[in-house]
């Protein structure tokens, strides 16, 4: 493996800013440099290496776009670090079990607890008569101590009246419940869109507002189809990425046991 470079090569066929930008990503890999922590100002990285302020900012729209810093006018570049993968655009689990199972470690702020008559537009969502009791929660979720998701839950408090007084710092709100209410949620329909973050969110996920985030929508459903719970949660878009599986629509009438595909329209 080819020796890193500690200084810029004058004399080499390959660009400042590339070189450059090896030099400031070997130093993020290698001194461990955490996220949130600062990069050297493009003027204090033009005096150490004797190159133009274009070079630097050439280098640092680099890091950028591979995700392992932001730009901050007037602060400087952030470390960020790699970005976090994510598989609840697709799965039934819930975001506490989804990153326990990465083995990352995972904590809890409620913001918010309470229950409070249905709102109209959720009430239509979960088949609720309007001001039926729901619990609502607001949680900001955060992995390896950076906030990582703002989460907004709706669920029917004559499902489970246990959950009124959960405490859900450090505690999975799908296996609370389906370990103490009995409640299994089988299916789900989720859409997932880029947004820009509003004040509220940027001050909760510690970025700034019109920042790019991930809007995560879900409606989850019991085996007979009845609503369980309605949720909003906005991803930090600089530190998450959802993972998705795809499969040929063959294979799939191949698993079913059919040979060909079947008209299901009626």
């Amino acid at each position: 493996m080819q020796k890193m470079m500690k200084t810029i090569d004058f004399h080499s066929y390959i660009p400042y800013y590339r070189q450059l930008y090896s030099l400031l990503k070997d130093t993020i890999a290698k001194q461990g440099l955490k996220s949130g922590q600062m990069l050297p100002s493009e003027s204090e990285l033009c005096q150490q290496y004797g190159i133009s302020r274009t070079v630097v900012r050439n280098a640092l729209q680099d890091l950028e776009s591979e995700g392992l810093i932001r730009r901050r006018k007037g602060k400087g570049s952030i470390v960020t670090g790699p970005k976090i993968s994510e598989g609840l655009a697709q799965t039934l689990t819930g975001f506490y079990q989804d990153m326990a199972e990465r083995g990352l470690a995972t904590r809890t702020s409620v913001l918010l607890h309470e229950t409070i008559p249905c709102p109209g537009k959720i009430a239509s969502i979960l088949n609720l008569a309007p001001q039926t009791p729901v619990i609502h929660s607001n949680r900001l979720r955060y992995v390896e101590g950076e906030p990582i998701a703002l989460v907004t839950s709706y669920v029917p408090l004559q499902l489970c009246p246990a959950l009124e007084h959960v405490d859900l710092t450090d505690r999975s709100l799908y296996e609370f419940l389906e370990t103490t209410c009995g409640i299994t949620i089988m299916s789900a329909n989720r859409v997932l869109e880029s947004s820009s973050a509003d004040e509220s969110q940027a001050r909760h996920l510690e970025i700034e507002p019109g920042d790019p985030v991930m809007k995560l929508e879900s409606i989850s459903y019991l085996e007979d189809g009845t609503p369980v719970e309605y949720f909003l949660a906005f991803h930090r878009g600089d530190r998450t990425r959802f993972e998705i599986n795809l499969m040929r629509v063959r294979d799939r009438w191949r698993l079913l046991g059919w040979n060909q595909p079947v008209d299901l329209s009626f």
